[in-house]
């Protein structure tokens, strides 16, 4: 079964960094688009970033662009969110997504907060 496991949130000030992981497995990891969402609270889920396969092109939302870059290591099964210059906005669940499966991860929590 597709298991899709996030990790690395945390509590960070505005400003600073930080760099979800998410663990991919039961399918064949570069073959398939990868995709970050986040939801903020009392707010619609997002779509932050996405990238489509190895080589492939990348997109983000106009609100992260030049602050966040998404990557994946196919060898580790695994995509990432790299977060640079945090904004309390930034506050929200992130999610790990697979369009083509439509498979969700659990989340983890990113609080951007002084």
């Amino acid at each position: 079964q597709v298991q899709l496991v996030e990790s690395g949130g945390g509590l960070v000030q505005p400003g600073g960094s930080l760099r979800l992981s998410c663990a991919a497995s039961g399918f064949t990891f570069s073959n398939y688009a990868m995709s970050w969402y986040r939801q903020a609270p009392g707010k619609g889920r997002e779509l932050v970033a996405i990238i489509t396969t190895v080589g492939g092109s990348t997109n983000y939302a106009a609100s992260v662009k030049g602050r966040f870059t998404i990557s994946r290591d196919n060898a580790k099964s695994t995509v990432y969110l790299q977060m640079n210059s945090l904004k309390v906005e930034d506050t929200a669940v992130y999610y790990c997504y697979v369009p083509r499966l439509a498979s969700w991860g659990q989340g983890t929590q990113v609080t951007v907060s002084s």
